[in-house]
């Protein structure tokens, strides 16, 4: 129940439907006063219109992505992997069941690679929908098959990253590991170093899945609005509003 609320008081205060309840407010209001209604009826459609813009989705991301990439050479002193879930591809009718959708497949490839670069065991966490396998069992199943690495370590209960790190850390603790490289996405790092760092463990960084500039000559592309452009805003709006509760420890 608790995480269905916060999903629900997220959807409520994030765009598009914050910025398009602010729209029908404005509607609403303009029969009454209708110079303040008009303003804040084009402010909302002028920002869900803006946050579509993928130069602004990028902007967003760079204020929640600037965390440097990892130095190999810091990660040789961890003791494991860690490895967070974003979220599974249910039902892929092409595979056959559940898999791990795009952002876990980048996050899970980047964890492969630094394994073989350092030779560390694996640890997957994230949980999924009843019903349906784990994130940390598609993302052991894609790394052992697609990837050929091993995974030491599974944890499928989670369903937050707070989750996330007190879960792993109960089963690191029991193998007497303190320090991980952990892997997540670039804008989500902070907050998730800082759930981990609470339970105890010393964090090495390993972000990915940056959000980076258009290469299209000349660059129109950036200005277009675009569903990636919402996307890459969404994210960074989201986070900041992650990073806002986990301050506040409203959950």
């Amino acid at each position: 129940m608790l995480l269905i609320l916060k999903k629900m008081l997220a959807t409520l205060v994030l765009p598009p439907v914050s910025t398009l309840l602010l729209a029908a407010y404005g509607v609403w209001l303009s029969a009454r006063r209708p110079r303040l209604g008009r303003t804040l009826a084009w402010l909302g459609l002028g920002l869900t219109l803006l946050l579509t813009v993928p130069l602004v989705g990028t902007w967003l991301r760079a204020h929640v992505d600037y965390w440097p990439a990892l130095d190999l050479k810091e990660a040789k002193k961890a003791q494991a992997i860690v490895v967070l879930s974003g979220g599974s591809y249910y039902l892929a009718p092409e595979y056959g069941g559940d898999t791990i959708r795009s952002d876990t497949l980048e996050r899970t490839r980047y964890a492969a690679v630094l394994a073989r670069q350092t030779g560390l065991p694996l640890l997957v966490t994230g949980g999924g929908a009843p019903g349906h396998k784990s994130d940390a069992e598609s993302m052991r199943d894609a790394l052992v098959r697609d990837f050929g690495v091993p995974v030491r370590w599974v944890e499928g209960a989670s369903a937050d990253t707070r989750e996330n790190a007190i879960n792993s850390a109960i089963i690191l603790e029991r193998e007497g590991i303190k320090r991980i490289v952990l892997v997540t996405s670039a804008y989500h790092m902070q907050r998730s170093i800082g759930e981990f760092q609470r339970v105890g463990l010393e964090v090495i960084p390993a972000p990915t899945v940056y959000a980076t500039f258009s290469r299209d000559w000349p660059g129109t592309l950036e200005y277009l609005p675009n569903p990636e452009g919402f996307e890459r805003s969404w994210w960074a709006l989201h986070e900041l509003l992650g990073r806002a509760a986990q301050r506040l420890r409203l959950f």
